[in-house]
């Protein structure tokens, strides 16, 4: 696999997990469990396939960081949106653990009371994702 493909498919698989999350919600609030289960199940593991190929590709790299390379007055709000991002994603892994766990063991209360932590903080850090991508690698890529 060619690394330069890994940030678009990185950046689609966050796509996709947002769209997952969203009609994971629609389908709960419907009343479609089955379909709710379903649909949460993969936007995990699309989740667990972004963090193996994102880990993949800073490996190959040999680097964590990609500097930010949009202009001077963008740059604290940019450096906001990553810190929250990567703080928030790292405590998406357990999270969904603990509320996928709760749901599939049919703990409806507590599934639901951290479902609502949860679901807006993977969708933020799924967005941002997307956002970062966007900014680092179409909007002002490297030379």
């Amino acid at each position: 696999m060619n690394p330069s493909l890994l940030p678009l498919i990185n950046a689609c698989l966050n796509g996709i997990s947002a769209v997952l999350l969203i009609a994971g919600l629609v389908l709960i609030r419907a009343g479609r469990r089955d379909a709710h289960r379903r649909c949460m199940l993969t936007a995990f593991a699309v989740s667990c396939l972004f963090l193996l190929l994102y880990l993949t590709h800073k490996y190959l790299l040999k680097s964590v960081h990609t500097p930010f390379r949009g202009p001077d007055f963008l740059k604290t709000p940019y450096y906001i949106m990553l810190f929250s991002h990567i703080l928030l994603a790292a405590s998406i892994p357990p999270l969904a653990l603990i509320t996928l766990r709760r749901g599939l063991a049919g703990k409806e209360a507590l599934h639901r009371k951290i479902a609502r932590w949860t679901w807006p903080l993977w969708m933020y850090v799924s967005i941002t994702g997307v956002l970062v991508y966007l900014v680092l690698y179409q909007i002002w890529p490297a030379p």
